[in-house]
């Protein structure tokens, strides 16, 4: 739709389907820039059995201190130029037995939601 018709478009009558937490296939990794700190996040593209489309995941949810947590997949450096050991990235690399990010691709995870309805991987 472009621009122009956006701005005459009215309100329609179907509201958004929320996708139900299931086992999705990673398919794609990228890292985008958010932010004006323009800090780097990992974005995980997956196949999900209730789409046809890719959806993007870039958070896990995890137990910390007894508590679930749910943190952004950041890329966190250390001063060796590798992963943080213990970020989020780190933790979903070692739930799923992969050793750098480009091997998340083609594994497999479930999902669960978030507080605010959005999927997010399970990582607990």
């Amino acid at each position: 739709m472009e621009e122009q018709e956006i701005l005459k478009a009215e309100e329609g009558k179907k509201e958004s389907i929320a996708l139900k937490p299931a086992k999705v296939k990673i398919v794609k990794v990228k890292v985008i820039e958010v932010g004006e700190k323009k800090n780097k996040k990992l974005v995980c593209e997956c196949k999900h059995p209730d789409k046809e489309e890719t959806i993007d995941i870039s958070a896990l949810k995890y137990e910390k201190n007894g508590k679930l947590v749910r943190i952004g997949l950041w890329v966190n450096i250390d001063e060796d130029n590798k992963l943080r050991k213990g970020s989020a990235l780190t933790l979903l690399m070692r739930e799923l037995e992969a050793k750098s990010p480009e091997e998340l691709e083609g594994k497999e995870i479930f999902s669960t939601d978030d507080e605010n309805g959005y999927l997010v991987f399970k990582g607990y």
